[in-house]
């Protein structure tokens, strides 16, 4: 086979077109002939498909075809889910894409309620969300995070590409802080509510300042 640029560019066209599920680039880049560099053809391939019926996408770190945006409502057909999404499973898929990388207690502090096995396994079965590795803190539990599946079925590059973000911080619907905080302190900030209710404001302020950092609850539990 001659290692010729349209060569490369064929290979990887048919390499991408021959996946049903977004190909990560460097799967791309171990199929490709040693020393070719993946970046421009890919760059070339999405330049040469833009106006075309399929675009070159790109989710997270991975690429696959897609039906150009503007001709989705005209290939829209109803099919039967085998499989409906509940509530609880939506909102559980929000937080974690949100606040990823967080843990299944983490989730449950943000929910307010249990979470059942169930909606996990729902998420993960629609290859959604996959573990990230483990939080430093006592019994070490799993943190979980969004996948580029998730990323290529609702039509984003990354996660930042997640809409109002920014907005939901700012308007403080959102935490700034790592999940991991954001759970440990929580229910400190919770309990003592009542307790400086009925303080004055410079009095309120002196007595925050001796409330216990989440990396101290953090050595607690």
């Amino acid at each position: 086979m001659s290692d010729t640029p349209d060569q490369n560019l064929r290979l990887l066209e048919a390499i991408l077109f021959s996946s049903t599920d977004p190909v990560k680039e460097k799967s791309l880049a171990q199929r490709l002939p040693d020393g070719i560099e993946l970046k421009p053809l890919l760059v070339e391939l999405q330049s040469h498909y833009a106006g075309r019926g399929v675009n070159l996408v790109n989710a997270g770190g991975s690429w696959a075809f897609r039906s150009a945006p503007d001709l989705t409502s005209m290939l829209n057909r109803e099919i039967e889910v085998a499989r409906k999404l509940g509530r609880a499973t939506i909102e559980t898929l929000a937080i974690i894409a949100y606040h990823q990388p967080i843990t299944r207690g983490e989730i449950e502090e943000i929910r307010g309620v249990s979470l059942s096995k169930g909606t996990f396994d729902a998420l993960f079965d629609q290859g959604w969300i996959h573990p990230r590795g483990r939080r430093k803190t006592p019994g070490r539990p799993t943190t979980w995070g969004t996948t580029d599946g998730f990323l290529d079925h609702f039509g984003l590059q990354s996660v930042k590409d997640l809409p109002g973000i920014e907005e939901l911080k700012s308007a403080g619907l959102l935490d700034k802080r790592p999940a991991i905080d954001a759970y440990a302190i929580s229910g400190q900030v919770a309990a003592s509510a009542a307790d400086v209710a009925h303080i004055d404001g410079a009095q309120a302020q002196e007595d925050e300042s001796d409330l216990p950092l989440a990396a101290d609850l953090d050595d607690e539990t």
